[in-house]
């Protein structure tokens, strides 16, 4: 059918996406695992999604699988690697241009190639400070209130509170050693470069200066990496977060509702970025189990936190013989999260007039009113807030988020991580077109995404959020429905409109 729901649960837009195409859900890059799929398919061709093959690096399509074709200077199996040797004792940094690379020398070793002994030439000493040779090395004698190895830090160099706003030159840690720096081949991971994604903000860039990015107690960064150093070694583990707010919340309301306040955090790992944690705090995962079983809970859908006890999902999400629960304030479905919150289900409530067909859905919202423990239900945390409902509609074409655990063009399942998009509001007149979905939209619909398709909700994302923004306050505006497929060209999705359903909600 047009939706292809299994059972009653699902978004799962027909069966296009099993059979290789490259659909979208989530951000363009939103996975590097299926190569296969990246490279071979057409939409790769089109630079819709991303080269599996990184560094300037040529994808060689093979019957089954695919092969990088790599720059000189780099080897691995994505060319993610710089050849041995290639910066002679320096450090290969990454650049987002050919060749691709720079070398950095570490004095004693002089540029361009870095395998020269020159200790003093050039300079390595900042602020005036005096290079000394001394057999095949250096020290820098500093001018009055300068330090570090460098004489690269001012007598006014310090931090204040956590140190989120520091802005110095400090590039080594507690015991000595010299910081990596932010370009280096050992933080940079699947072609993304933190020093221009979080330079306005965090104060990165082509530098090793230490930086505070996810709330730690104090500015940091990683030694530089020996040879024979495992990425396991060089691991750090971020301070846990803590609750903006330490108040208790009555069952009565959040403080606030659709102010997020995500933190943008690094990895201290050999690998890359991580999610953002915090940035889509209202986003729930629904889970079921057979009733009175003693099964475990598994998602099945997302879900809206509109107030302390009161989640908003779709009405397709829901069936009498099952037992629901809701998990808030993580990212990851299948581990267990510091932010976590569980919360049971105690009612489920589905709009009187919901009513599915063979190729819509209508009236299709429901509420879950959630169990209190101790007369609280949700916690309001930096990583769990509610979402505002909305107060007056948004023009078409604004670009509102979508979010969710569903089906990618990688996994017909779903995916383990949060993930999320940016899609365009649709006008009913263009959705309606004999060449979308011609008459089948009703006023408590609406579509959103692209025509082109590309980026889209799935399977799994059912009764998930679509939010958009005014003010600087996020509100609840669409929740995830059905369409025709998932990704496909004139097939948006379609999205229940929760503007219509105010007066039912309240």
């Amino acid at each position: 059918d047009k939706h292809g729901r299994p059972g009653k649960h699902h978004r799962k837009r027909g069966k296009e996406r099993l059979e290789g195409k490259c659909s979208y859900f989530g951000l363009k890059y939103i996975t590097y695992a299926s190569f296969k799929c990246l490279c071979k398919c057409s939409i790769y061709n089109k630079n819709i999604s991303p080269n599996p093959c990184l560094n300037g690096g040529v994808c060689d399509e093979m019957r089954t699988n695919f092969k990088c074709k790599c720059p000189k200077q780099f080897v691995g199996r994505r060319c993610e690697v710089c050849k041995r040797r290639s910066c002679g004792a320096g450090l290969c940094l990454l650049t987002s241009s050919p060749p691709y690379y720079k070398c950095k020398c570490i004095p004693p070793f002089a540029p361009p190639n870095c395998k020269t002994l020159a200790p003093c030439e050039p300079n390595p000493c900042q602020n005036n400070g005096k290079c000394v040779d001394d057999e095949d090395d250096f020290e820098c004698v500093c001018p009055d209130g300068f330090t570090g190895q460098y004489c690269q830090v001012d007598p006014d160099d310090c931090y204040e509170g956590d140190g989120q706003s520091y802005r110095g030159k400090v590039s080594e840690t507690e015991e000595g050693d010299e910081c990596l720096d932010w370009n280096s081949e050992f933080v940079l991971d699947k072609g993304s470069f933190p020093s221009v994604a979080f330079a306005s903000s965090e104060g990165l860039g082509p530098h090793n200066f230490c930086r505070n990015l996810d709330g730690d107690k104090k500015p940091w960064y990683g030694s530089i990496i020996p040879e024979s150093t495992s990425s396991a070694q060089i691991a750090t583990t971020p301070v846990p977060p803590t609750p903006l707010s330490k108040n208790d919340t009555s069952t009565k309301s959040f403080l606030t509702c659709g102010k997020p306040n995500p933190k943008k955090q690094l990895n201290r790992i050999y690998g890359g970025l991580k999610a953002i944690p915090g940035a889509r705090p209202w986003q729930v995962s629904v889970q079921v189990k057979p009733k009175g079983s003693t099964q475990q809970y598994r998602h099945i859908c997302g879900g809206t936190l509109i107030k302390t006890c009161w989640v908003l999902t779709a009405a397709h999400c829901i069936d009498k013989k099952h037992d629901y629960r809701v998990i808030l304030g993580g990212l990851n479905l299948i581990q267990k999260e510091q932010t976590d919150q569980t919360v049971l289900v105690e009612e489920t409530i589905i709009h009187e007039k919901f009513k599915e067909t063979p190729d819509v859905i209508y009236n299709d919202i429901a509420l879950l009113k959630l169990k209190a423990t101790n007369g609280k239900c949700a916690k309001e945390t930096q990583f769990v807030k509610a979402a505002c409902l909305p107060k007056e509609p948004f023009t078409d074409g604004t670009e509102c988020s979508i979010s969710g655990w569903g089906a990618t063009e990688t996994s017909e399942h779903g995916s383990v991580h949060l993930l999320d998009a940016q899609v365009l509001l649709i006008s009913h007149e263009v959705c309606s077109s004999n060449k979308v979905y011609s008459s089948l939209l009703d006023d408590g619909m609406f579509c959103a995404g692209y025509l082109k398709g590309g980026v889209d909700s799935c399977q799994g994302d059912s009764g998930g959020p679509l939010t958009c923004e005014r003010n600087q306050t996020h509100y609840i505006y669409g929740i995830v429905s059905w369409g025709d497929s998932c990704g496909e060209k004139n097939k948006p999705g379609v999205y229940t409109r929760v503007l219509k359903y105010l007066d039912w909600i309240n």
